[in-house]
């Protein structure tokens, strides 16, 4: 059985209607509310041929019908239509950004709670992964005769620091050779991009110290462990209260005790990499807990280089088309305010 073009809007109809209403759709609703030019027996006939192909699923035997996983996939597919952000709307996503911050934090913060507030659904956002950002200064500062402090700082105001022991006989101006060598090799690096052949320059000149440059080494590569995982930021957790699916307290509750769980919401968010405007619908999620759920998602980042990820969770039922127009608006943004703010 083919879907013909008739199908095809009686379909996006039902979507359209359930995504509004939260209840299920029947033939009569479709035949009032939209113009098809057919009775409503035929609606209803077709309606049953969409539910045998299982783009539709009627909860009740004597309600109407609401769309499938399957039924909303096709719809985001081929059927809806993404509507571009008001004028207004991107005019406050703008103004918001305009409010310069050099706290990486502060920023990102911000972007989740702008998320939710104008989706109206939860906002989970990946902080940038250490890797993919870019290394400013390295400097060894003494502490005492025995210890000296590697401190590293990134283009984002990320810092990371770590104390090593000094043997004896190393001075501050030997300290201070060593930092100016790390910054001509490493400076606007990124992590990943860091080699072992550069560090071996450093090893040769430092070939009777053997053990300092060990130390070294751990604990560069110690303050720039790639392994460390990202923030992850929250925005809106409680919108998911506004939809009647979770006005039931024990699936609210599962919903919450999921939020609550970074290392869970960062191997999802860490998945779901690849650039553009994704969503998973349902049981597409790869986790049983969020086979309820849709997710949005989109990545931003800093020179070109991918360094985070932005996300939606809402109902099945949720409005993708202002979804997605928003996550892909706001991956720009975000992407290009970050490359002005730490590049530029």
């Amino acid at each position: 059985m083919e879907l013909d073009k008739r199908k095809l809007r009686i379909l996006q109809a039902i979507i359209d209607d359930y995504i509004a209403s939260a209840e299920p759709v029947g033939s009569r609703t479709i035949a009032k509310k939209y113009d098809m030019g057919i009775s409503s027996a035929t609606i209803r006939n077709e309606m049953a041929d969409l539910e045998e192909m299982g783009y539709l699923e009627q909860p009740h035997t004597s309600a109407g019908r609401i769309p499938s996983d399957k039924g909303y996939r096709l719809y985001v597919d081929r059927l809806m239509k993404v509507k571009g952000l008001s004028i207004a709307e991107a005019k406050y996503i703008k103004d918001i950004y305009a409010k310069k911050t050099n706290q990486l934090e502060q920023v990102i913060l911000q972007t989740s709670k702008l998320l939710s507030s104008l989706t109206n659904y939860t906002a989970v956002v990946l902080g940038p992964k250490m890797d993919r950002v870019l290394i400013k200064h390295i400097q060894l500062v003494p502490i005492d005769k025995r210890c000296a402090l590697l401190i590293l700082i990134t283009n984002t105001g990320i810092t990371k620091d770590a104390v090593i022991s000094v043997p004896e006989g190393i001075d501050e101006d030997y300290l201070y050779r060593i930092s100016n060598m790390l910054n001509h090799l490493f400076k606007d690096k990124s992590i990943e991009d860091i080699k072992l052949e550069p560090l071996l320059k450093i090893q040769r000149d430092m070939v009777q110290n053997r053990q300092f440059f060990n130390s070294l080494i751990d604990a560069l590569t110690t303050s720039i462990d790639v392994s460390d995982p990202s923030e992850v930021y929250l925005g809106g957790a409680t919108n998911i209260l506004n939809y009647p699916e979770y006005h039931d307290i024990i699936k609210a509750k599962e919903f919450f005790d999921l939020l609550e769980q970074k290392e869970f919401l960062y191997k999802l968010l860490i998945r779901s990499e690849s650039s553009g405007v994704s969503v998973t619908i349902g049981q597409e999620n790869q986790y049983k807990e969020l086979q309820e759920f849709s997710i949005v998602t989109a990545t931003y980042n800093m020179g070109g280089k991918t360094i985070g990820t932005l996300s939606i969770i809402g109902p099945t039922r949720m409005e993708y088309s202002k979804a997605i127009s928003v996550m892909d608006f706001m991956g720009k943004t975000l992407s290009n305010y970050l490359t002005q703010l730490f590049m530029d």
